[in-house]
């Protein structure tokens, strides 16, 4: 392969990278748009009874015993699968070290930045922080299930070094194999 076609194809690799974080800052934006449509909507029916919850865990326990299995189900889900997409696409824009808990804290902060306008702005809605908790488990969810492998063949083809103290990790389309970290011989 000669030297132009070298810089052509790393140029196209450029470009596809760009592409890659713009479709994720973008699908980050989306799911902001939407996150704001379903849980910054007033409640008119609710105005009266709303009220904030500052108990971990009341809010869990009322749906299971005061609603249906399938309103429970769209209550629980519905937050797990809000948290998700931080998990997924966080990977991709945030540097590789500590990624895991910068994932958390940043969905831990912008959710309860939701919650808290739901509170204070929203007619009928109420500050809540078992939506946090069950928010910041959906993004932790993602980011086991997706995001950590996405982050990590995101950098490895930007060609950054994995981190000295963990495993390195070599991928053969989205498997991957582990290969054993050698240990000097002690003196």
């Amino acid at each position: 392969m000669n030297t132009d076609a070298r810089s052509r194809s790393a140029w196209g690799r450029t470009v596809l990278r760009g592409g890659l974080v713009v479709c994720a800052f973008v699908a980050l934006v989306v799911f902001s748009a939407v996150l704001a449509r379903l849980t910054l909507a007033p409640s008119h029916a609710s105005e009266g009874v709303a009220s904030a919850n500052m108990r971990p865990g009341a809010s869990l326990r009322q749906y299971v015993t005061d609603y249906t299995f399938l309103a429970a189900a769209r209550q629980i889900g519905g937050n797990l699968l809000l948290g998700m997409p931080f998990g997924v696409l966080l990977p991709v824009l945030v540097p590789r070290s500590l990624r895991l808990l910068r994932v958390m804290v940043l969905t831990i902060v912008v959710m309860a930045l939701v919650e808290l306008a739901q509170g204070a702005i929203v007619p009928g809605r109420a500050f809540d922080v078992d939506d946090v908790i069950l928010n910041t488990t959906g993004a932790l969810t993602g980011y086991v299930l997706l995001g950590r492998r996405l982050g990590r063949a995101w950098r490895r083809r930007r060609g950054e070094a994995e981190q000295p103290d963990e495993p390195a990790a070599r991928s053969s389309g989205w498997r991957l194999k582990w290969r054993r970290r050698r240990v000097p011989p002690r003196p």
